[in-house]
């Protein structure tokens, strides 16, 4: 059985063999061949029938119905595709193709830049926008939206990027961020190119040149706002000698301080000088508080001095004056001048003293001890003075 049917069936094989051919299957193939692979031709071939029903052809099937052997249009070639629907829909598929490389959208946060056989052409605006392909290109720039680069140790570029050295020899170490924008696409794609390492560069030069022009001492402590907005100009004025197309919005002054290996004994510095102004200011406080008070009291005795030295004056004056007045009287009425002065004198000498008047007694009455004048106590006639009143009081 298996010399007369061999490994891929029995029987006596004589007629199998007549129908399946010599040696193979009944579908032409070999034995142990399995299932081939179409060949590329078929494949060709499909697609030509596929590609002619879709622009107004008969498929393969109308072809082998109509020749046979090879005489109608069963595996023929292209003639039923260059019809006029075909080409209408051929010129209608180039038509939106043509329209959909060609048209683009911007967004409000963005412009484009419009470049005819390579060259600059215009500036698109934000919405739809025409670029006629392939003669026009657009490329699309964000333009509002802020980018930042970061300058200094340990953030970007060499390590070494933030140490600067000061006019008065110290060495500081600073990280500053640049923010920017696009103000000009145009030239923000024609002459840079590459615009983070020139801003980058750019305000590392300008930041060290303002160092170098400054203190330590400032910089670390009042100074930031200041070197940050003389940063801001520096570098937005050599972007605009470069024509770079790029605006500056702001500097962010992070940080300044001395180098890590340095920090701890500059801190103690720092201290010291701080105790050490305070103890200035403390010494200026006093001084100033002192002086004042000297000074207060030296106006004060100039002011008594002057105001005695005033008084003086004007009594003397008005003494001169009032004896050139009464020297003036007496020259007219001697005699009436001459007893107004003695009682005015009297009334000087006598106006202070403790004394009693007696009027219409003789003083040999009151020698001799007659009438009623010896009687009297003239001694309690008089104000007692105020110790002797207190005392009488007590008892």
């Amino acid at each position: 059985m298996a010399g007369s049917g061999g490994p891929w069936g029995g029987g006596s094989g004589g007629g199998d063999r007549g129908n399946r051919g010599s040696g193979g299957n009944g579908d032409g193939r070999k034995p142990g061949e399995g299932t081939q692979i179409p060949e590329i031709d078929e494949l060709m071939k499909k697609g030509q029938e596929q590609l002619r029903v879709l622009m107004g052809g008969r498929g393969g099937d109308e072809g082998g119905r109509g020749g046979g052997g090879g005489g109608g249009r069963g595996s023929g070639g292209l003639g039923p595709i260059f019809t006029r629907q075909g080409l209408l829909l051929g010129a209608v598929a180039a038509v939106v193709l043509w329209g959909i490389a060609s048209v683009y959208s911007v967004r409000p946060e963005e412009r484009s830049v419009e470049l005819f056989l390579g060259e600059f052409s215009t500036i698109g605006q934000p919405g739809l926008n025409i670029a006629p392909w392939p003669l026009v290109r657009a490329e699309i720039v964000q333009v509002t939206g802020e980018r930042t680069t970061d300058i200094g140790t340990g953030r970007s570029g060499p390590m070494d990027s933030g140490l600067m050295l000061t006019r008065d020899q110290n060495i500081v170490d600073i990280e500053f961020q640049v923010v920017w924008n696009v103000s000009d696409p145009a030239q923000f794609l024609f002459n840079l190119a590459d615009p983070t390492d020139t801003i980058r560069a750019v305000s590392e030069s300008a930041m060290r040149d303002i160092i170098a022009r400054s203190k330590l001492s400032p910089i670390l402590n009042r100074d930031r706002g200041a070197i940050a907005a003389d940063l801001r100009q520096a570098v937005q004025d050599t972007l605009d000698s470069y024509e770079s197309g790029i605006n500056v919005v702001r500097v962010n002054f992070d940080r300044a301080d001395p180098p890590r290996e340095v920090i701890d004994s500059f801190r103690e510095v720092q201290a010291a000088q701080q105790e050490r102004d305070r103890l200035e200011k403390e010494a200026d406080a006093y001084a100033n508080r002192v002086l004042a008070a000297a000074r207060g009291e030296t106006a004060r005795l100039l002011e008594q001095a002057e105001a005695y030295r005033a008084e003086v004056v004007n009594n003397a004056q008005g003494e001169a004056s009032r004896f050139v007045s009464v020297h003036e009287e007496y020259v007219k009425a001697p005699d009436v001048t001459r007893k107004r002065m003695y009682l005015e004198t009297m009334e000087v000498v006598l106006g202070g003293m403790n004394k009693v008047i007696l009027d219409g007694v003789a003083g040999g009455e009151v020698g001799g001890g007659q009438g009623v004048v010896p009687y009297l106590p003239l001694n309690e006639l008089s104000p007692r003075p105020q110790a002797t009143q207190a005392s009488g009081g007590i008892n």
